[in-house]
């Protein structure tokens, strides 16, 4: 597929990928400061499959969310054409699955390869055909020149538009010599970028050193991790701003986009190193909100007025929503203010199971359910179909199962018929799936038929709950 995307990876001060680093507020302070493309943490495609893209209007910003509603990526129009996604993936079609999903907001994709392994490449080569943004990797070298020369060489051909070079050996640590010899053998062996990575221990103590570390490994772009997690401000053309100012950016953008405070204070830690033993560090390490954090940093005005912000816009969405569904809102569906509470009911007995059986007692079609998710709140409501006549609960849920079972209870409540709760006495139904059960384990069906030809009332009787 044709890249449409104008992301260049020539001459480029680029924020590196760094777990626990390279959320939000660390990635729009180095382009702030001047940092050209910046990379987010690695995030595993395990993990990111299980997540729903939901826009945060309050926050402005595009959210991944994990089925346990915490989120796992958040990005925002500001870095949209400069933020590469980073993932750790062993499967190629679960990469480009992963890749698909977050295509639209990001400016690239990029494979952690760490020791690159035989799947690696296949995992490249998928990534290049399947999506239209550029794919790059990031390595570390090999134990011998040549060995690490020949993976670039095959790593070049599947097609990437770049690939980061982490000097150093899988066994080396920070504080051994980065391998600017290494990188730069590749770099001459190359056509496509290289990204020179590793320099922050040995030559990146401020702006100009970039520079440098760029010529001595002949690299097409240089990308920086710790010495940006100790001050973003190494971006900055005209050198170093002041660490008091830097946190106090950070812990702004911290706020404006909700980050977690552990991960707040994880990163300010970082930047305080030696300072940590001071009154103010350690205030921070005791500090157990993000309220508590600008409090530490004599912002505590700021969060005030930033609450009062976000209380307000949520207010406007709310009531913007409302008149919305006002509007649109159907008067033939039947509304109860209700909700569905599972131990009210016996196990494995649902008021959905109850109308199913209703319906076909009377002969009606199967109940329908139409089920939307209100992008606000992530809440879901659901709207069941039974004889032609709509039905609904008028409070939102936080799933769409119980979104569907509070509807078929207002179907049952305003049908007069009994929904299964245990306050109503002997279960009928409970009583007919025992009789049933029994049955099924004499019947001579049971053992000729298989689970996928069993009668469609069995089957449709477990798909009800």
């Amino acid at each position: 597929m044709t890249v449409n995307t104008p992301l260049c990876f020539r001459g480029k001060k680029i924020l590196a990928p760094m777990v626990r680093v390279g959320t939000l507020p660390m990635r729009l302070l180095a382009l702030d400061y001047g940092a050209d493309i910046v990379y987010c943490e690695e995030l595993i495609d395990i993990k990111m499959l299980q997540c729903k893209r939901v826009i945060n209007e309050v926050l402005e910003t595009v959210d991944f969310v994990a089925p346990n509603e915490r989120v796992v990526f958040r990005t925002c129009e500001r870095e949209r054409e400069r933020v590469v996604f980073q993932m750790g993936s062993a499967d190629a079609e679960r990469a480009l699955a992963v890749a698909k999903l977050v295509e639209s907001d990001v400016a690239g994709i990029d494979i952690n390869m760490g020791c690159p392994k035989e799947y690696s490449t296949k995992i490249l080569t998928t990534l290049v055909k399947g999506i239209c943004k550029p794919v790059t990797c990031k390595i570390r070298i090999l134990p011998s020149v040549e060995d690490t020369v020949n993976l670039v060489k095959r790593i070049e051909k599947t097609g990437i538009a770049a690939i980061a070079v982490h000097g150093r050996k899988k066994e080396e640590r920070p504080q051994h010599p980065v391998h600017c010899d290494v990188i730069k053998a590749i770099s001459e062996a190359v056509s496509i970028p290289v990204i020179a990575n590793g320099g922050s221990h040995d030559f990146i103590k401020e702006y100009a050193d970039i520079e440098t570390f760029e010529k001595a490994t002949a690299a097409s772009s240089v990308m920086i991790a710790r010495a940006a997690m100790w001050n973003p401000s190494i971006f900055r053309k005209d050198g170093f701003c002041p660490l008091k100012d830097v946190m106090q950016d950070y812990i702004k953008y911290a706020v404006r986009y909700d980050n977690h405070y552990t991960n707040t204070k994880y990163c300010l830690c970082q930047m305080l190193r030696e300072q940590l033993e001071t009154t103010q560090g350690k205030k921070l390490h005791a500090a157990q909100s993000t309220q508590e954090i600008c409090e530490v940093f004599e912002m505590g005005d700021f969060y005030e007025e930033m609450t009062s912000v976000f209380e307000g816009k949520k207010t406007s969405l709310e009531t913007k929503t409302q008149d919305e569904d006002d509007q649109i809102e159907d008067p033939d569906v039947i509304k109860m203010a209700v909700r569905f509470d599972k131990r009210e009911y016996p196990p494995q007995i649902t008021p959905k199971m109850y109308l199913l059986e209703w319906c076909r007692k009377e002969k009606h079609p199967q109940p329908v359910y139409e089920t939307v998710q209100r992008p606000l709140d992530r809440l879901f409501c659901s709207v069941v179909t039974v004889a032609d006549r709509k039905y609904r609960s008028a409070l939102w849920d936080k799933s769409k199962k119980l979104a569907e079972q509070a509807a078929a209870i207002v179907c049952l409540r305003t049908l007069g018929v009994p929904e299964g709760k245990l306050c109503e006495g002997e279960n009928h139904l409970i009583t007919k799936r025992k009789r049933g059960d029994q049955e099924h384990l004499i019947s001579p069906c049971s053992l000729c038929f298989p689970s996928s030809q069993l009668p469609e009332r069995v089957q449709t009787l477990s798909d009800a709950q």
